[in-house]
C-alpha cells in the first residue's frame, strides 16, 4: 500500500463523505476549523494498492519549536480522533505503515500522531508506535428511546423528569452569539474546580462558523420558566457517530437539572437523524449515570528520534501545570475584588 498526498482544492469531498467509516472530524469543514485554530495545514492523502484507491487519510501538519508534526489528531485540538477512511477488507495496520513513510519522506515530519476509532492496538504496536488511548463512554442509539432512557440510573431519570416539570425548555440555536453564552457558562464551570477553560472563546466561534451551516452541529440552549438561558451544549455529528463536544451551565440554574435535559434532547435528536452512536466526549465518572458503556480508541504516536517523544510528553505535562496555575491565579484575583 502507498500513501500519496492529493490536492485539497480538487478532491471530491462528496465521494469521501460516502465512506462508511467517515466521521465528522475528517470532513472538510472540521479540517478548516482545526487549521484556523491551530495554525496548521490540512493534509489529505489517498491510499493505493496497485492502481486501486482503497482509502484516504486526513490530518494536519504544524510546527512546534521548529519541529514539523503530522497530527491526526493531536492533544489540545478538541478533536478526539481522525485517521483513515478505508474500503471494507483493507488493513489499517498496513495503511499506518504507508502513512509513516509518507510522513517521514514526503512531508519531512519528525513526529506523527494518529487516532482512529477503528484501530486495534496491534495495528500500531507491530510498527513500534507508542499506544495511549482516548477513553470515553458511548450510548447505543440503535436502541429504542425507552430502552435508552431505562438504561439510565433512577436518579438520572428523575433529573430529566424534574427539568420537564420545572418548565425547563430546550431550544436549538443557530446564531454565532451562542458562543459567548456558552463560554461565559464554561468559565464558571472551570472556576468551581479552580481551573480555567483549556481553549479560548475564539475556538468556539470558529467551530460554529465552520460547522453550523453544514447541519452537522447541534447547538442547544436550556431556558427556565422566565426565559433565562441556564445551560448550553455543543454536539457535532455525522454518519454513524455524534459527539458530546461541550456543555456548560450557570450555578443558580443547576437545581433545575438542565444538563441532563440537554443530553437527553441531543441523544433523541441524533437518533432521529440516523446516528448510531452517541460518544460522551471523554472520561468522567458522572457520565456513567446515563447508562453508557466505556470505550477506548487507540492513539498512536511515533518520532523519528526518541528525544522528540520525551519532549512531547513533557510539553503535555507543562500544559497541565499551566492550567492549574491559571485557575489558582483566577481564584486569587476574585478574592481580591
Amino acid at each position: 500500500m502507498k500513501c500519496k498526498i492529493v490536492d485539497l482544492r480538487t478532491v471530491d469531498w462528496k465521494h469521501l463523505d460516502g465512506f462508511e467509516d467517515r466521521s465528522i472530524f475528517q470532513t472538510r469543514e472540521w479540517l478548516r476549523f482545526v487549521s484556523e485554530t491551530q495554525n496548521a495545514v490540512p493534509v489529505l492523502a489517498e491510499l493505493r494498492e496497485g492502481r486501486e484507491v482503497v482509502g484516504y487519510f486526513s490530518g494536519l501538519t504544524f510546527k512546534r519549536l521548529g519541529i514539523k508534526v503530522l497530527g491526526s489528531s493531536f492533544p489540545g485540538w478538541t478533536t478526539p480522533y481522525m485517521g483513515f477512511n478505508l474500503l471494507p477488507g483493507s488493513s489499517r495496520g498496513v495503511a499506518l505503515a504507508a502513512l509513516e513513510q509518507m510522513a517521514w519522506n514526503d512531508l519531512a515530519c519528525l513526529h506523527l500522531e494518529v487516532s482512529d476509532p477503528y484501530f486495534s492496538v496491534e495495528d500500531g504496536q507491530a510498527l513500534g508506535f507508542t499506544c495511549e488511548f482516548y477513553t470515553s463512554y458511548r450510548t447505543d442509539l440503535r436502541k429504542s428511546e425507552d430502552e435508552i432512557f431505562n438504561s439510565m440510573d433512577s436518579a438520572c431519570r428523575r433529573c430529566i423528569r424534574k427539568a420537564e416539570k420545572s418548565g425547563v425548555t430546550i431550544e436549538e440555536a443557530h446564531d454565532l452569539a451562542f458562543a459567548d453564552e456558552y463560554y461565559e457558562q464554561l468559565k464558571d464551570v472551570f472556576a468551581k474546580q479552580g481551573l480555567v477553560p483549556t481553549y479560548k472563546l475564539d475556538r468556539v466561534r470558529a467551530l460554529i462558523r465552520n460547522l453550523e451551516p453544514t447541519g452537522r452541529l447541534l447547538l442547544l440552549r436550556a431556558r427556565d420558566l422566565q426565559g433565562k438561558c441556564i445551560a448550553t451544549g455543543i454536539f457535532p455529528g455525522f454518519n454513524r457517530i455524534a459527539e458530546f463536544w461541550g456543555n456548560a451551565s450557570v450555578r443558580s440554574g443547576q437545581i433545575l437539572r438542565p444538563n441532563e435535559a440537554i443530553h437527553w434532547h441531543a441523544m433523541r435528536y441524533w437518533k432521529r437523524h440516523g446516528v448510531e452512536i452517541y460518544d460522551w466526549g471523554g472520561e468522567g465518572v458522572y457520565k456513567q449515570k446515563y447508562g453508557c458503556v466505556l470505550h477506548r480508541v487507540p492513539w498512536f504516536s511515533k518520532s523519528r528520534y526518541k528525544l522528540l517523544s520525551r519532549l512531547r510528553n513533557e510539553a503535555r505535562n507543562v500544559f497541565q501545570r499551566k492550567q492549574r496555575f491559571l485557575g489558582w491565579l483566577h481564584d486569587e484575583r476574585d478574592a481580591q475584588v
